[in-house]
């Protein structure tokens, strides 16, 4: 029996695409093909396939949705599993628990929508949940951490735990789930009653921030760099000169030098290429090493 052939049978029932094309799902519009792209409907499915990987010896990693991320031109070996059926959202009091695969933006829709405050600063940030957790996603001044109580994961051993939010060690865009190789399945937000109205008008103030400055038109994989110490990373860009700087069909955007955005059919080199001639020019320029926060996953061409 093929391994094909063995995971389909061992796998019956979960959605698996074979050699999917990741540029359709990824915020880029760039990646090669996954071997196995999964969509699991639940915790069980997420652990079967992470458990027959594990046993088959073949390679798996979690996407969340692909919103921060570069997909290299090669595609990614083994199984990649989007999780953006697992997405459930519900509210206990002033606690918002969901799933890993909901969306964030619509997540903290339905905290304003229960007049709980805490999640405006997130209520423009594409992703996910399971994705936010993982990286401390923040913005205007909060961050996951300021609200995150606890959150459930799948080790990388297949095994289901609860960890709280200081076993995660947060830093900035930092926990320590990059370290585990555990999955988040799911978290629990601790938010606070507030007035329904102040609570829109903050989110609608930072959603126009947002839309005014950042270039969401265009295809992007969001914030390329981490906020340097003492320091803007858009505004050393800028000031070294770089915004409208193009290889290939991606450029640094005029409108926020922060952001790379897909202006022609770029591929996954481009945005390499660019990022490293942007780190490059930035550091004669002014003596700062830039750090990626975007991460690139996947073999090249």
């Amino acid at each position: 029996m093929s391994v094909k052939e063995n995971m389909l049978e061992i796998l019956e029932g979960i959605d698996i695409r074979f050699k999917e094309p990741l540029h359709s799902y990824s915020y880029t519009k760039v990646g090669g093909e996954a071997d196995y792209l999964v969509f699991p409907r639940n915790h069980f499915e997420l652990a079967r396939v992470v458990k027959f990987a594990n046993q088959a010896d073949i390679p798996w990693m979690v996407l969340g949705n692909a919103s921060n991320i570069i997909v290299r031109d090669g595609g990614i070996r083994g199984f990649v599993i989007l999780c953006d059926k697992l997405n459930n959202v519900s509210v206990d009091g002033y606690t918002i628990e969901a799933e890993a695969g909901a969306n964030l933006i619509e997540t903290t829709r339905i905290a304003l929508r229960h007049s709980l405050t805490g999640f405006e600063f997130a209520c423009g940030i594409p992703g996910s949940v399971g994705g936010a957790v993982f990286m401390n996603a923040g913005a205007y001044g909060g961050e996951i951490s300021h609200i995150l109580q606890s959150c459930k994961v799948l080790t990388k051993d297949g095994e289901i735990e609860t960890l709280s939010a200081q076993d995660l060690a947060f830093g900035y865009r930092h926990s320590a789930i990059q370290e585990s190789g555990a999955v988040v399945l799911s978290a629990k937000f601790s938010l606070a009653p507030g007035n329904h109205q102040v609570i829109k008008q903050e989110m609608d103030r930072l959603t126009h921030l947002r839309e005014l400055k950042q270039p969401l038109e265009y295809p992007s994989c969001g914030s390329v760099f981490k906020r340097p110490v003492g320091h803007f990373a858009g505004q050393l860009i800028s000031e070294a000169g770089l915004k409208g700087y193009r290889i290939g069909g991606v450029e640094v955007s005029e409108k926020h030098a922060g952001f790379m955005i897909n202006v022609a059919d770029g591929t996954a080199k481009d945005y390499e290429d660019l990022i490293e001639s942007v780190i490059e020019k930035v550091k004669e320029h002014s003596g700062v090493t830039l750090e990626r926060e975007v991460r690139i996953l996947g073999e090249s061409k």
